[in-house]
């Protein structure tokens, strides 16, 4: 039966002792040439390192590398020290004399396997090195412990040999099982891919050390009946159970594992492509034969069974690519298949364009499957100068790159929902997934796209040109970045690299991508625009010290969440010159007017653009762009917006490099939203006052979100504050809104819940009363005056009227006012002293009930607004009685009931609006604002008859 070529065992017709033999000794000629072939590659440290670690896990000496404690689990079956080993371990330790095991010594450490890259075409100089330590299963908690300790002391003695190796402790008797309690890999996705991870092991794994896997002697026709086949070798003593090792069988893969792998893989191929696309299309190619999978690993053994022992046809990447190969081809898929083929080219990391005159196995492995796609010298010289590629190269491989992740990540979906196995884990999964492509490749507007994941080392540019198209029919100017320092007549003969509308976005593309660092040097072709190297360099400088690269990573905890802003900056101005010199009169520069949204006598409003970059959550870099009279503002409601959904404000920074005035509107704009913050975000939040030149902008909340209100000037300022408002809600006031003026203090004086009164006196006896009612609606008003007391007494009379109704009707827990009447005199700035109030005592004497009444009582009317009735004192004079003459005749009646001739207003002292507001709804502003339109009719009418 143990011919030359293949072997085919038959159990049933009983095995040949010396057939296993052969099989045996065929897997470990493969495994020393991959052992060697690893070695081969590994420099002087590294060798040393990889050839001591059976030493160091056969002995436990306490002067070498792994050292805990004299209970620590070691000794590697079968293991004999060769050499090398020993003089590396001597070379440590002159005092290290190699003894041999005592009869009956059993060893703890039944196998080491070195499982990945190495030693494949794969196998670069940055590989590390994965070890599987096998262990005797029923090592004790403490024993475990020690022996995962003297896994990181080599782990760490290692990386001081400048080699990075990572061990992963085995149970083989619960891996066999599919019961893994510890994950093997930083990377590995857990137990969700048992079966995946043996195959990979299977066809990776070169033995260092210990036992054999058993599953060599299982031919690939019997996978299906492993545990029969295999407890027959053992119990038969065809082979001693002390020599190999059993892991499991591959004979079948569940297909919740495809969707494991898959997500695995995508996860690590989001920022390193190269290396997951190779087995992303394993994973595809796997699922689409499910159920009846056959395994790379299977078609491996086969192959050592029919004697087929080509080292190269059998290294484990050449076999991987002749399975996606096959699989393309059958469906026509040639621009995927040349995908795959620059990804094992890459991997492989042989420079075929150039003739280093090393003719090693690698090398020629690689010029063989070359050879076989067809690819001639300047696609050869295109792949080897992949370290200088550049933006347009690396454009286009990162578009076939993000094609083949998101054509998985679908596929991946669709296998996983139509195979029932998305449980609540993987759904999980799969939506972190989506929302991880999502964040690194879907272009929406303002977003900055990423286009080297992986691709090359280095996109810097040492020169760059940076020029501004004119205006085009549309009268859309735009901004070109070009490759190298051209001239202003070559501009038109190259193709840029990006174009763009905004400056910013352009720059913040050539940031993120590595275009642009601090060596880059422009060339600048400003066009119209007002931009100078000094702001082009600062404006970069400040992307980089706001976003340095490289973001940090992105992580599960904020995926799991809707994306939110982190970090803010704005840039004010760019390229703009808001006081150009046909502007620069001395009107400006005798001005005291210096507020940024209103300079100078003329009131200008210097911030003419804002240009935000916001980085997120999501690793995401957006630029918006804010332009125009109003772009403060917008950038204002926007920034505050998100802070109100996001429960918290993004760190900001505000940045202005214009020719004027650059520091203050920088000062002026961080300020404002500092202050807008502070009151509309706050508890409980306020209305927020900003003046723009001569008109006024007013924030507040509305459906749930913060809203702009612009009033073009005083007037409709005056209207808006008068309003009716369903609950108290104070205005704040900017800093520089309103400044030197009345309506300042007033509107700084609010409080809720009272009625405060103010009253300023004008010159010629003119009188100027403004009140703040409960809800802080404003009413002013403006009347002559013969004396203080004359003037507040009517209107103070009227307001103790509508508090004594309101007392009536509500009950004593829940009335709406909480005092008096507070009562103050606005005192002109003089003597160096500012604007101020001063409180003033009611004249609580003139309040008694001795004075003329006059009552009016208004219902709603037909085509008018109302239906008034007025009683001077308890006579009625009804509109049913007089008509249009009502004001006239109730006019005639109050003078005629006057001692004195002398020309006075007359006041309504009481009005009742039961009729119109039966619900008692109506703020005190609006009682006033009824009594005003009453007394303006009332006295006109009075007028007349003088």
């Amino acid at each position: 039966m143990a011919q030359a070529g293949e072997i085919h065992p038959l159990i049933d017709e009983g095995i040949d002792r010396k057939a296993l033999s052969t099989l045996r000794k065929r897997f470990m000629a493969l495994n020393q040439t991959r052992l060697r072939r690893v070695l081969q590659a590994l420099p002087t440290r590294q060798y040393n390192v990889l050839q001591l670690i059976p030493l160091l896990f056969d002995v436990n000496y306490h002067l070498l590398p792994g050292f805990v404690s004299r209970e620590t689990p070691h000794g590697l079956a079968g293991y004999e020290a060769e050499t090398a080993a020993l003089q590396s371990a001597q070379a440590l330790t002159r005092s290290y004399h190699y003894r041999r095991h005592p009869a009956g010594f059993v060893p703890q450490i039944l196998g080491l396997y070195l499982m990945g890259s190495g030693g494949t075409i794969a196998q670069s100089e940055q590989s590390d090195l994965d070890i599987w330590v096998c262990h005797e299963p029923e090592l004790p908690a403490q024993a475990l412990a020690e022996l995962a300790s003297k896994c990181q002391l080599i782990t760490d003695w290692a990386a001081t040999q400048g080699c990075e190796a990572h061990f992963h402790l085995v149970n083989p008797a619960q891996f066999s099982r599919g019961d893994r309690e510890n994950e093997l890999s930083i990377e590995d996705c857990g137990s969700t891919q048992h079966y995946l991870l043996l195959d990979e092991f299977y066809r990776t794994a070169i033995l260092l050390g210990g036992r054999f896997p058993l599953w060599w002697l299982v031919p690939s026709y019997e996978e299906q009946h492993y545990a029969s086949y295999t407890e027959r070798l053992l119990s038969k003593r065809f082979i001693r159970e002390k020599d190999s090792l059993d892991l499991g069988h591959v004979a079948g893969i569940p297909a919740g594992e495809f969707v494991g792998a898959g997500l695995w893989q995508l996860y690590k191929g989001i920022d390193s492509p190269y290396k997951s696309v190779l087995k992303l299309l394993l994973t595809e190619v796997y699922s689409s034969e499910h159920p009846q999978v056959r395994c790379l690993s299977l078609d491996f053994k086969a192959a050592v069974y029919h004697g087929k022992l080509d080292a190269d046809e059998l290294d484990p990447y050449v076999m991987l690519y002749r399975r996606i190969e096959r699989y393309l081809l059958s469906r026509q898929d040639t621009e995927r298949l040349e995908l795959v083929r620059r990804c094992l080219y890459i991997k492989a990391n042989v420079r075929l364009s150039k003739r280093t005159g090393l003719l090693d196995w690698k090398r020629n492995l690689m010029e063989k499957l070359v050879r076989e796609w067809h690819w001639g010298p300047r696609q050869l010289q295109q792949m080897d100068s992949r370290q200088e590629w550049r933006i347009r190269e690396v454009s286009t491989e990162r578009r076939k790159l993000v094609n083949e992740l998101t054509h998985s990540y679908r596929l991946l979906s669709h296998f996983g929902r139509s195979h029932g196995v998305i449980n609540q884990v993987t759904s999980r999964d799969l939506s972190l997934l989506g929302r991880r492509l999502y964040a690194a490749f879907e272009r929406k507007a303002g977003k900055i796209e990423f286009i080297n994941p992986g691709i090359s080392p280095d996109l810097s540019e040492d020169l760059l040109t940076l020029a501004q198209a004119p205006a085009n029919e549309h009268g859309d100017a735009y901004w070109s970045l070009y490759s190298g320092s051209l001239a202003a007549s070559e501009l038109g003969d190259q193709p840029p690299l990006k174009r763009s509308r905004q400056l910013l976005e352009l720059l913040a593309w050539g940031h993120r991508n590595g275009l642009i660092d601090s060596a880059t040097r422009f060339s600048l072709f400003p066009g119209d625009s007002a931009l100078s190297e000094f702001e082009l360099s600062n404006l970069l400088l400040s992307l980089q010290q706001q976003f340095p690269l490289p973001l940090p990573a992105l992580t599960e905890t904020a995926l799991s969440r809707a994306s939110e802003p982190c970090q803010v900056l704005l840039l004010v101005n760019i390229g703009l010159d808001p006081l150009p010199g046909a502007s620069q009169k001395n009107l400006h520069l005798i001005s005291s007017h210096t507020d940024a949204l209103g300079y100078s006598g003329l009131r200008d409003n210097l911030i003419l653009s804002v240009d935000q970059v916001s980085l997120n959550s999501w690793n995401e870099l957006l630029v918006t762009h804010y332009e125009g009279e109003q772009a403060c503002m917008q950038a204002l409601c926007d920034y505050l917006n998100q802070g109100r959904e996001h429960q918290r404000l993004p760190e900001l920074q505000v940045r202005c490099f214009c020719r004027n005035r650059s520091s203050s509107i920088a000062e002026r704009v961080e300020g404002l939203f500092r202050d807008a913050a502070r009151h509309l975000l706050g508890s409980p939040p306020e209305r927020f006052l900003v003046q723009v030149q001569n008109g006024y902008r007013v924030l507040e909340w509305r459906d749930e979100q913060i809203n702009m209100l612009e009033l073009e000037d005083r007037d409709a300022l005056l209207r808006h504050l008068g309003r009716s408002r369903p609950r108290h809600s104070k205005l704040a006031l900017d800093a520089y809104a309103l400044q030197g003026q009345d309506l300042a203090l007033i509107l700084q004086h609010d409080q809720p819940g009272r009625i405060q009164l103010f009253y300023r006196l004008k010159p010629q006896w003119q009188v100027e009363i403004s009140l703040l009612d409960e809800r802080g609606a404003l009413w002013t008003h403006q009347q002559s005056y013969r004396d203080e007391q004359t003037m507040l007494l009517p209107l103070l009379r009227f307001l103790n009227g509508i508090r004594l109704r309101r007392q009536v009707k509500e009950s004593l827990e829940h009335s709406q006012w909480e005092g008096d009447i507070q009562l103050y005199a606005i005192l002109p700035a003089q003597d160096g002293n500012p604007l101020r109030l001063e409180a003033k005592p009611l004249p609580r004497a003139g309040l008694s009930p001795d004075f003329y009444p006059v009552q009016a009582i208004a219902e709603p009317g037909g085509k008018r607004s109302f239906n008034v009735t007025i009683f001077c004192d308890h006579r009625e004079f009804s509109e049913l009685e007089h008509g249009p003459q009502l004001y006239t005749e109730v006019a005639k009646h109050i003078l005629s009931q006057r001692q004195s001739q002398e020309p006075y207003p007359c006041y309504i002292t009481d009005l009742d609006l039961s009729a119109i507001d039966p619900g008692e709804r109506m703020q005190t502003a609006q009682y006033l604002r009824y009594r005003q339109q009453l007394e303006g009719a009332l006295n006109e009418a009075m007028g007349a008859l003088r």
